[in-house]
C-alpha cells in the first residue's frame, strides 16, 4: 500500500466519525446562524454566543473548514461555504434539523459492529429499545425527529412530484405519513385528490396541525393506528414513503399484506424509496442502507428484492419511476 492510500485510510478511519459528530454538534449549537455569508465572525464572538470553550470551538471549525464546511478567511475568523450555509436555520434547503436529529441519536452508530455480527439493529443494543419506540418514549424527541426527517426528505418531494404523475387518483392514503408534509405537497399540487393520513396516535396530532394550517383539513382525514395491525380502506392509491425501507422482509410482508386486503382491484401501491443499483459506484442508497442496518434494522432494496417482496405480498411490480433525487417511486398493482 502506498503513502496516498495509507493517508486516505487514515483519514477515513481516524476522522470519519469526528467529522459527522462535529457537524451534529455545530448544528445543535447553532453556530451557522451566527454567521451571515460574506461577513466573517471572530471565534471569540462565536464561542461567547454559544457558551463554548473558545480554543476547542476554533479547532473544530478549523477541522470542518478543511472539509469544506465554513472557511477561515483571516486568522480565527470564519465565513460560510455553500455546505455550512445549509446548516443555517433559515436556509431554503436547511439541513440543520437533520444534523440535530443525529446529534441526539448518533450513539446508535456504536451498534454497527453488533449489526454486522448478528443482523440485529445495533441501535437496540445501545439504547435498549427499537428506535421508533425510543422516540415515542421520549416526547421531546418527536418534534426533533419530525423536523429532521423533513430536512432529509424535503428536496425529494419536488423531485417526486415532477417525475411521477398522480393524475387519476381520487383518494390517496399516505401510510406512515408522519407530520403530513408530503401529503400536504401532493394535495396542493393536485387539488382534485382527497387524502387519508395514517399513523400512530402520538404522530397524528402533529399531522392534523400541519394539514389544518395548510387549509387542507376538509380534504384530508387523519386516522390513527398501526400498519402492522391494519390499514384503512377507502383509498384507490396507497403510498409508503421511506416506510418499507425501515423494516425486515418479514415485517414488510405483514404491512403489505394488510394493504392488499383493502386496496381495490384497480388500485395503485406506491413505494417511494431508494432502489439500490448494482456495481461499485458510490450511491446515496448504499450510504442510507448503513443507517437502515444499524438504526431500525431495515434495508434499501434492489429492483429484484422489491419484485420478490411484492410477489410474496400479493402485488405485481408495474414500474419504477426514477427522480432527480436519489428516491424512486415503485408502482405496483394487486396481482
Amino acid at each position: 500500500m502506498g503513502q496516498q492510500e495509507n493517508e486516505h485510510l487514515n483519514r477515513i478511519t481516524v476522522t470519519g466519525a469526528a467529522l459527522s459528530r462535529a457537524v451534529y454538534s455545530i448544528a445543535e449549537l447553532g453556530v451557522a446562524d451566527l454567521i451571515e455569508a460574506g461577513h466573517p465572525q471572530p471565534i471569540e464572538y462565536l464561542a461567547r454566543a454559544t457558551r463554548t470553550h473558545e480554543p476547542s470551538l476554533y479547532r473544530v471549525l478549523r477541522f470542518l473548514a478543511s472539509h469544506g464546511l465554513f472557511k477561515e478567511t483571516e486568522i480565527r475568523h470564519f465565513d460560510h461555504t455553500p455546505l455550512s450555509a445549509a446548516l443555517r436555520s433559515d436556509a431554503p434547503d436547511s439541513f440543520r434539523a437533520g444534523a440535530q436529529m443525529f446529534h441526539h441519536l448518533s450513539a446508535g452508530w456504536n451498534g454497527l459492529h453488533h449489526s454486522i455480527q448478528t443482523g440485529e439493529p445495533g441501535f437496540n443494543k445501545v439504547f435498549g429499545a427499537p428506535v421508533f419506540d425510543y422516540i415515542q418514549a421520549h416526547p421531546e424527541l418527536g418534534p426533533v425527529f419530525d423536523a429532521g426527517m423533513t430536512s432529509f426528505n424535503f428536496y425529494e418531494t419536488g423531485a417526486m412530484l415532477d417525475a411521477y404523475d398522480f393524475t387519476g387518483i381520487n383518494v390517496l392514503a399516505d401510510i406512515g405519513g408522519g407530520n403530513g408534509s408530503l401529503l400536504t405537497a401532493i394535495l396542493t399540487r393536485y387539488p382534485e385528490i382527497k387524502g387519508i393520513l395514517f399513523d400512530l396516535g402520538h404522530v397524528a396530532g402533529r399531522a392534523r396541525d400541519r394539514l389544518k394550517a395548510a387549509g387542507l383539513a376538509e380534504r384530508c382525514s387523519v386516522i390513527e393506528g398501526s400498519f402492522f395491525e391494519s390499514i384503512p380502506a377507502g383509498a384507490d392509491a396507497y403510498h409508503f414513503r421511506h416506510i418499507i425501507h425501515d423494516w425486515t422482509d418479514a415485517q414488510c410482508k405483514q404491512i403489505l399484506v394488510n394493504c392488499r386486503k383493502v386496496i381495490p382491484a384497480h388500485g395503485r401501491l406506491l413505494i417511494s424509496d431508494s432502489v439500490v443499483p448494482y456495481g461499485n459506484e458510490p450511491c446515496p442508497s448504499k450510504d442510507l442502507d448503513m443507517v437502515m442496518l444499524t438504526f431500525p434494522g431495515g434495508k434499501e432494496r434492489t429492483e429484484s428484492e422489491f419484485r420478490s417482496l411484492l410477489d410474496a405480498s400479493g402485488f405485481e411490480l408495474n414500474s419504477i419511476t426514477r427522480t432527480a433525487a436519489s428516491i424512486c417511486v415503485v408502482e405496483a398493482r394487486p396481482a
